[in-house]
């Protein structure tokens, strides 16, 4: 008995090991054994599929397709290996040497020559009529409005095996949707591998790629870029963004970094400006985040509006001593005043009333320290310490956006929550998504959860209307309107500790305050005219602003 259940044992096993390896065979690696076998008796062409567009709100592109061509020879159809260099290498801006050198290796049946090649270019191939010289279509990325937005756009560069590939913001993120999938043309072949000119040929039409349509607007995109590198050359700062959302959708309406770069001549740029430094770049908020920290304070009920803060003199944090930014002190101030005045120290009464849990709690609820899953390649996140992590004097310092690193694009959510009743939204770029046959799926807006209530939010917009009436940059602030803002200067660190001489100037606001149509944060890197952000990023802040009211018809109240 024994030795019977020892024999079926033996079969179980040897059936189970042949039933794993059919699985493997049928399932698992069917795919790369259908294509080794095809390998075997065919000769395969890939036919690129087209690339699909991406288009701004209105239905303009920003990227499409120019018709282009894949140039390619038949070897054992050229019968003047060098004539044939010697005529095509000039055209194609080649060495006749190096295209007699790739026609001349043995047993190559088909050659590409060039990948990309333009239309006139491809017309002077056909007109020289060589036997043995072939052209088949494929496209071109091209870009009718220049670089406008680069950097969320990202670029189309080829991948190991030659082929096209985005890389970076919307090409990157969206690169299978928008790729399609390619053709090919199959030819059958004998043992040396030569195609049989009366065998089976088979072609497979390519599927074009999905185009994308974009919450951008073209023109609000137009005026924020004009403006900021107006900015950069005004305020003499090393780069700048600008980042436009609407609040109630997430939808980003405009986005902007400087220095960008080309799309259609990324080599020639550093790669260090592919990175998209809205959603790549991590920056210290400096006095934007108060209006984060007192929005907090007011949802946890610890103050209000009129409580009234001691604004006596610079506070002891330990070994350390916290002044206001001015070293200009206003006696008993109340908490909107603290806005106003941008107080350091009135900011650091407010963190000491939420306490260490409640204060870092709303800094996870706003959505620091993770990305925001915005619908592009390149977003990273700064990291925040462990909570167990925050010392006394760490949770003074963030009170007033030091210490604590942000990139712009999860401040300017954060912010636009306060313009959304409290909601956090997911930023997302894309508002639909369209197939070559013309179908379109939509991307609904997300909410994700509420960070502070509807009264917070209505409460806090009043306090920074009055920060924008009556605070540091209220002279460059369009009249006739409510503007719900706050200015941001924060100094950068530099090994180990903070250069007062460089700064990082910011202003962040929505606009109309009683019904927010656009929440738009903009940083400036190291200006040169003045470290302040009431005197660089504000009035910036304010002529896109200005520009947005006249383009949407939003009269002054």
């Amino acid at each position: 008995m024994i030795r019977i259940w020892s024999v079926f044992s033996l079969f179980l096993v040897f059936f189970g090991v042949i039933i794993t390896r059919l699985f493997y065979w049928q399932v698992v690696s069917a795919e790369d054994l259908q294509r080794k076998a095809a390998s075997q008796y065919y000769l395969e062409f890939t036919l690129p599929a087209t690339r699909g567009d991406i288009q701004t709100s209105d239905g303009k592109p920003v990227v499409m397709n120019q018709p282009a061509y894949l140039v390619f020879a038949e070897p054992r159809n050229i019968k003047d290996v060098r004539t044939f260099s010697r005529l095509v290498a000039p055209i194609l801006k080649k060495e006749p040497a190096d295209i007699e050198a790739q026609l001349t290796i043995a047993d190559r049946v088909w050659i590409p020559l060039g990948r990309k090649v333009e239309t006139a270019v491809a017309d002077e191939l056909r007109n020289l009529k060589l036997i043995g010289l072939g052209l088949e279509k494929e496209s071109k990325r091209y870009y009718p409005e220049s670089s406008m937005a680069a950097q969320l756009m990202g670029f189309v560069g080829s991948d190991e095996n030659g082929r096209d590939k985005g890389y970076f913001g919307l090409e990157g993120y969206y690169d299978r949707e928008l790729r399609g999938k390619d053709g090919k043309i199959q030819l059958e072949k004998d043992v040396r591998g030569a195609p049989i000119l009366v065998g089976e040929s088979k072609r497979v039409e390519p599927e074009n790629g999905r185009s994308l349509v974009l919450w951008l607007d073209r023109v609000i995109q137009h005026s924020a870029e004009v403006r900021l590198k107006q900015g950069l050359e005004k305020y003499g700062a090393k780069e700048g963004t600008v980042v436009i959302l609407d609040p109630k959708t997430g939808g980003v309406l405009a986005m902007a970094s400087y220095p960008n770069y080309d799309p259609s001549a990324f080599g020639d740029f550093a790669k260090e400006l592919y990175k998209n430094p809205v959603v790549a770049g991590s920056y210290e908020p400096g006095s934007t985040f108060k209006t984060l920290v007192m929005s907090a304070g007011l949802d946890e009920k610890e103050v209000t509006p009129s409580t009234i803060f001691d604004e006596s003199g610079p506070v002891p944090i330990g070994e350390y001593t916290i002044r206001t930014w001015n070293n200009q002190y206003h006696g008993p101030i109340s908490m909107t005043k603290v806005i106003e005045h941008s107080s350091n120290v009135g900011m650091v009464f407010v963190g000491k009333k939420l306490g260490k849990d409640r204060l870092l709690k709303h800094v996870h609820q706003f959505g620091f320290g993770v990305p925001t899953d915005i619908d592009l390649e390149d977003e990273a996140s700064a990291d925040l310490r462990p909570d167990k992590e925050w010392h006394e004097i760490d949770l003074a310092t963030a009170s007033f956006g030091q210490g604590i690193a942000v990139t712009p694009i999860q401040m300017a959510r954060a912010v636009a929550a306060l313009a959304n009743d409290g909601w956090l939204m997911e930023p997302r770029v894309v508002k639909e998504v369209v197939d070559a046959k013309g179908n379109r799926v939509t991307i609904k807006p997300k909410k994700l959860k509420q960070v502070v209530s509807s009264a917070t939010a209505h409460v806090m917009a009043e306090m920074l209307v009055a920060a924008v009436d009556n605070g540091e940059a209220k002279w460059a602030k369009p009249k006739g309107y409510r503007i719900a803002g706050k200015t941001g200067t924060a100094q950068i660190p530099v090994a180990g500790h903070y250069d007062d001489k460089k700064t990082i100037a910011s202003f962040v606001g929505f606009a109309p305050a009683d019904d927010p149509k656009f929440v738009m944060l903009v940083t400036l890197r190291e200006p040169t005219s003045s470290p302040w952000g009431s005197e660089t990023a504000a009035p910036l802040f304010f002529a896109i602003a200005k520009d947005i009211f006249r383009y949407w018809g939003i009269p002054p109240q």
